[in-house]
């Protein structure tokens, strides 16, 4: 019992680490892309000898004038994650796959299949852009929002099961699935047409497939979420959207992946989590559904 609460604690420890480091290089990147100074204004002539030394020293060794304080969405979450015994559900090297591409990209658009107790996390990471949720558990989304209220977050139903995968897997194969087009006009079995008005909205830089539940023959499982979440990134009006998978160890996330978002697509794999770059398809309406 003793060894599984350090082996606990140090992951916690390690996380947290993680998370303050990018903080901390998110305060200095900040600071360093804007003056320190506010703007010169028009003043009487001095004659003082001492402000014609002063104006005449490096600017890197004048007085820094002003600080810029952690912006209160980043400081809520470090003291959110610092204060509570949960660690977010990914491993820090999968982590800092999506972080890097946020570091990249954001502020963007990032949405997320799932409700988790990363999203705090994804948020903040993603600062000044917009972060979606869409969770299947209706009375999750209320349990998390009381305690943390700025998530955007909306309820999603899925009428599909893990223990149709194989059989769906063959219906993609059929044209109405590898056209490109809008999910609310599609006759694909597998696009996802109930989803919530928020998720037309924007045009979705990242998408991140981390829900729904999948881990029981019962359970809706993320083949629908996976092809739509490819369709989006191949409908949009031109650029790239970066779509990430969780749980690829599991059948339906890594058979729909590679069949959905295309290998051709995949750039990297980190544990369970793996990284497609989907480039819009509007353009060239002649592209192949996935490179050759």
């Amino acid at each position: 019992m003793g060894s599984n609460i350090l082996v606990a604690l140090n992951t916690k420890l390690l996380f947290l680490g993680f998370f303050l480091v990018f903080i901390l290089c998110f305060i200095l990147r900040f600071n360093l892309s804007s003056s320190p100074y506010p703007p010169a204004t028009s003043s009487p002539p001095s004659n003082s000898s001492e402000e014609t030394q002063a104006s005449s020293l490096p600017s890197a060794t004048r007085p820094t004038q002003s600080c810029t304080k952690i912006p209160p969405s980043l400081a809520n979450t470090i003291i959110h994650y610092a204060t509570s015994n949960t660690t977010p559900q990914q491993t820090i090297k999968e982590i800092s796959i999506t972080a890097q591409v946020l570091e990249r990209r954001s502020p963007c658009n990032f949405l997320v299949f799932g409700l988790g107790r990363d999203s705090l996390m994804w948020t903040a990471l993603n600062h000044g852009g917009r972060t979606v949720f869409l969770e299947e558990d209706r009375q999750w989304i209320e349990t998390v929002q009381q305690e943390l209220p700025t998530l955007e977050a909306y309820h999603v139903e899925y009428d599909t099961k893990v223990n149709q995968a194989e059989e769906l897997l063959e219906l993609g194969q059929l044209p109405e699935c590898t056209t490109v087009g809008d999910v609310r006009l599609s006759k694909c079995r597998l696009a996802l047409k109930g989803l919530p008005e928020a998720f037309f909205e924007v045009e979705w830089d990242l998408i991140m497939v981390d829900a729904p539940t999948g881990y029981f023959p019962g359970a809706p499982g993320r083949m629908g979420a996976i092809y739509t979440a490819g369709m989006a990134a191949r409908w949009r009006m031109e650029g790239e959207t970066d779509v990430f998978v969780h749980d690829v160890n599991r059948f339906a996330e890594d058979r729909f992946s590679k069949r959905f978002l295309c290998e051709g697509y995949m750039r990297q794999e980190e544990g369970f989590l793996r990284h497609f770059t989907i480039p819009s398809h509007r353009g060239g309406m002649a592209m192949p559904f996935c490179p050759n």
